[in-house]
């Protein structure tokens, strides 16, 4: 457990929580912090589905700008390196992951929440990518994995105006997936990654896989991509188990061991 991250557990539902009061501002040291709970829920075989949450009040407003105001060209080279591998780490959590956006999301913070499959915002919760006001562009993905949720255009709008977005226009470009009262965010992110706690764990990452790495690939690739995983998952426990449920009590009633 880190000093700014730590893991809650409840269950087979896992929290990566951020707590640097006042912003959550991300340092190298969370940085450093997320990636550890990152790397933890993944290799936990008891975790089924993550909740990235922030608190109540925000979810993370972007990088530490007092630490990152005088930084070089060689300093910054090596520290968005970092950065962009902490939040990678996040992003290749092989089960189902739900970002619970409270508040603001800015800069470091939306890239961050743009590394789960999923995100929740309560109603007054305002999502950005700010960095163009500070002279700089988005350095932890915003560039990258932005315009390949919402299409080139509006990121552009986004990245160039600096602007932020409000609660029901990130869910109406497809920004965020749910937006709820500001009190219930974290409960609705929670309701959400438990629908697939109870799933076949190793068909979701597989899943999980295939959709990701056929998005950075040709149509031919990605296809066969997918047949691997697809073919791979009749070595499963919850294939035979899936199959077996499927004709003796129809769909939708099978347990599944996660194996």
């Amino acid at each position: 457990m880190g000093e700014f991250v730590r893991v809650e557990r409840d269950e087979a539902i896992a929290t990566i929580r951020l707590d640097r009061p006042p912003m959550n501002a991300l340092n190298a040291q969370v940085q450093d912090e997320i990636a550890a709970a990152a790397a933890e829920v993944d290799a936990d075989p008891a975790v089924r589905a993550v909740v990235l949450y922030g608190g109540e009040k925000v979810f993370a407003a972007g990088a530490d700008i007092k630490e990152m105001a005088e930084a070089t060209f060689a300093q910054v080279a090596v520290d968005s390196r970092r950065l962009q591998a902490a939040f990678t780490v996040v992003a290749r959590i092989g089960k189902p992951v739900v970002a619970a956006v409270t508040g603001y999301a800015l800069g470091g913070g939306l890239e961050l929440a743009l590394c789960a499959d999923f995100r929740v915002a309560g109603e007054g919760a305002r999502v950005g990518q700010p960095e163009i006001l500070l002279g700089i562009i988005p350095g932890a993905g915003g560039t990258q994995r932005l315009p390949r949720l919402i299409g080139p255009a509006r990121a552009k709008d986004i990245v160039f105006t600096g602007r932020f977005v409000g609660a029901a226009e990130a869910l109406g470009i497809g920004l965020v997936d749910k937006v709820v009262p500001d009190a219930e965010v974290y409960r609705a992110a929670h309701d959400l990654a438990a629908q697939f706690a109870g799933g076949p764990a190793v068909a979701l990452r597989a899943a999980k896989q295939a959709i990701d790495a056929g998005l950075e690939a040709d149509l031919d690739t990605g296809l066969e991509i997918e047949r691997l995983n697809f073919a791979a998952l009749f070595a499963t426990e919850d294939q035979r188990a899936g199959m077996r449920s499927f004709i003796e009590n129809g769909p939708g009633k099978a347990i599944f061991a996660g194996r």
